[in-house]
């Protein structure tokens, strides 16, 4: 699964009633990216479409979130995490070497 599917997918599970031209705006893509996304995701089985009428009178897609859909967006979760915790122990140790160095340089 890659950021944009990620992405598409958390928006999903907060609300299922999302057209795809709101979810594009949310997750900032074109709307047939969207669609090519929505339509991966469906493939994967991670959500499944259900048809509305929705407060325009047009006919709508709920995209609900199926049981692998929500443990795969909680181990897409946990995996970012942990990489974002990655790198701000690297960044936190970069940090800490600079100011040694600045410290270091200034004592000249």
């Amino acid at each position: 699964m890659d950021e944009s599917q990620f992405k598409a997918l958390r928006e999903l599970e907060k609300d299922s009633t999302l057209s795809q031209r709101d979810l594009s705006k949310k997750v900032g893509l074109s709307v047939g990216r969207v669609n090519y996304i929505i339509n991966a995701l469906l493939g994967k089985g991670f959500i499944k479409a259900q048809r509305f009428k929705n407060s325009k009178n047009k006919i709508g897609y709920m995209y609900i979130l199926t049981p692998k859909g929500v443990s795969e967006r909680i181990a897409q979760t946990q995996a970012f995490l942990q990489k974002k915790n990655e790198e701000y122990i690297r960044l936190k140790q970069e940090i800490e070497a600079l100011r040694e160095e600045t410290e270091k340089s200034s004592k000249f």
